[in-house]
């Protein structure tokens, strides 16, 4: 058989990054006047995820630090829906095997599955969040924003997906999954985080975009109701910074790796 010439190329991209992860973060927090909303000895909770996002140790730990140069008493929650085996030592792992722990952070990491529930959505769905979260004095919700790996729309992997799925815990995130077969991803994640934005003590976000290169790119903190509509340009950057094939038609497209981790 006459095989093709081939040819080992290299394809280098444009990718905004931040070099000090810590000052942006630091300045965001500050330009919101954050220490203004504060109480000395106020108990925030701050949501960790599964994801292994780019510097999510250092993005955690600042914002603790942060927290407690203004006298709060920040503590971490793991908000990933039943990953980990939908309990609370193996959310804790999942955390560990990303190298979040309460040394490397600098607060107490709170582990449950109990949730709470705080009504309903117009469409009938029940609306679940962390029992200790919900009783906290603010909650500070921290989550990259990208595009998924499931489903396309406005709002995608974000702030809002981590109030409606992963501040639900295995609950909620059973129950907007569900809801998600008969009305799609976004509708049941926005109705939901819709109403914990009502009725929960949501404090403020932290978005991170990513480049390219699964660097940090951008951070942006922002007020809880600016949450949707600040997660939707921040979606198009992300999905902007996203590698793609230089090609409009392919033959053969040989992947060796492919996946995600969970």
């Amino acid at each position: 058989m006459n095989f093709c010439k081939m040819f080992l190329a290299r394809r280098k991209l444009k990718s905004p990054r931040i070099r000090d992860v810590r000052g942006a973060i630091l300045g965001e927090m500050r330009r919101l006047n954050i220490q203004d909303e504060i109480r000395p000895g106020m108990r925030i909770a701050i949501t960790a995820g599964s994801r292994g996002i780019s510097n999510n140790v250092l993005i955690l730990a600042t914002v603790v630090s942060e927290l407690k140069t203004y006298g709060a008493q920040p503590f971490l929650i793991p908000c990933m829906g039943s990953h980990g085996g939908a309990t609370p030592e193996g959310q804790l792992e999942v955390l560990r095997a990303l190298g979040v722990t309460e040394a490397s952070v600098g607060c107490p990491i709170v582990s449950q599955m109990d949730v709470v529930e705080l009504g309903h959505t117009q469409e009938g769905f029940p609306v679940y969040i962390d029992k200790v979260a919900a009783s906290a004095d603010g909650i500070v919700v921290v989550n990259r924003v990208k595009p998924h790996t499931e489903y396309t729309g406005d709002i995608e992997s974000g702030l809002m997906k981590m109030l409606a799925i992963g501040l639900g815990k295995h609950k909620g995130a059973l129950a907007t999954h569900r809801h998600a077969v008969q009305y799609g991803y976004q509708t049941a994640i926005l109705s939901i985080a819709r109403e914990i934005l009502k009725s929960a003590p949501v404090f403020f976000g932290l978005a991170v975009v990513e480049n390219a290169y699964d660097e940090t790119a951008r951070v942006v903190a922002l007020w809880p109701d600016s949450f949707e509509e600040t997660e939707k340009a921040l979606l198009k950057k992300a999905r902007r910074f996203l590698a793609t094939l230089p090609f409009d038609k392919l033959d053969i497209l040989i992947i060796d790796e492919m996946g995600k981790v969970t």
